[in-house]
């Protein structure tokens, strides 16, 4: 009974060694080329993130000392500036407006961050470019609104943007199911003469426009939260197994700072198998119950991410991580 139960330890251990050595990433090919930062919004105003609900306002959850930056998420400065700071792509989200103009805004309606109120989509461009967009921010309770009258006027097109900033990628976030949406943009798009894949441009958010652009343009990036969700939860028992599930195959792999170790194979094997599936890898910031999912915040977290890595990341303050990169 003993000697059962030792070959039974032992082919264990056995086992166990096996997987690991499968998995191992030193002796996987080392990777070509180098990471590259993804500027979510642009150059915007942090906020405090901690039991943030899925509708609460954060313009008034400015964090103290933000209001120096007099540069508004999903502008032409903003834009800019991210590229300035050395973003290789630029996260921007998409609306539509009533008469049929698509715009570069994040929130479903303008109450939180202007002096207006309603639904974006059922504003005129005229009627948006009226606004202050500053109008809401605050990091004192409300005590004060340091950036009142600084934002008139600053809701940009996407054909603007497409002008100020065409030499970078765009991650394009589509806030709306509405497949008009992607047909509206995929127009913008061929009228300004950009291939979108050739671009290395992305589309991600709301499932049917998502999904929709996939079709107009044939193999373009694109994800749905149901589509990362799968490949991180197949991958994660699978690729112990030295398998890469179907569910990443085209699509993309999330990787949560905090969360690199169960990930088989991080950082070499991962990426070789990922992208013999014609995956791309994002690296997100450490995600916990307090804290909303979001990029990296802090030049200092870049040393958690392996020197081989070569995706992507997600970066939240682009002003700050680009310059900890560069140096």
């Amino acid at each position: 009974m003993k000697r059962k139960l030792l070959w039974a330890l032992g082919g264990f251990w056995m086992v166990i060694v096996v997987i690991l050595l499968l998995n191992s990433s030193r002796w996987a090919p080392a990777p070509d080329g180098r990471l590259k930062m993804i500027a979510h919004r642009g150059i915007y105003h942090q906020f405090n993130r901690t039991n943030l609900g899925r509708n609460d306002c954060t313009a008034t959850r400015m964090l103290p000392g933000q209001e120096k930056r007099e540069i508004f998420e999903n502008t032409i400065h903003s834009l800019r500036a991210a590229v300035n700071a050395k973003a290789d792509m630029i996260e921007v989200d998409v609306a539509l407006t009533k008469d049929g103009e698509m715009v570069l805004f994040h929130d479903w309606t303008v109450d939180c961050r202007t002096n207006g109120k309603g639904e974006t989509r059922n504003l005129t461009l005229e009627e948006l470019r009226a606004l202050d967009i500053g109008h809401g921010y605050t990091s004192d309770d409300g005590a004060t609104y340091p950036l009142r009258g600084k934002g008139f006027g600053k809701i940009p097109t996407v054909e603007e943007a497409l002008a100020a900033e065409t030499y970078k990628p765009f991650l394009f976030n589509f806030k709306s199911d509405d497949p008009k949406e992607a047909d509206r943009l995929a127009a913008i798009l061929k009228a300004a003469g950009r291939d979108p894949v050739k671009e290395g441009d992305g589309f991600y958010g709301a499932d049917i426009p998502t999904k929709r652009m996939a079709e107009l343009f044939p193999g373009v990036w694109t994800w749905t939260k149901q589509d990362i969700k799968a490949c991180a939860m197949d991958y994660i028992w699978m690729g112990w197994l030295g398998m890469t599930p179907d569910s990443c195959t085209d699509s993309t792999l999330f990787v949560p700072l905090n969360y690199q170790w169960a990930i088989a194979g991080w950082p070499n094997r991962t990426i070789k198998r990922m992208e013999d599936a014609g995956a791309r890898i994002i690296i997100i910031a450490p995600i916990d119950d307090e804290t909303a999912p979001s990029g990296i915040m802090r030049g200092d977290q870049l040393g958690d991410i392996p020197g081989s890595y070569n995706g992507y990341i997600m970066v939240e303050d682009i002003a700050s991580v680009g310059p900890a990169l560069i140096r």
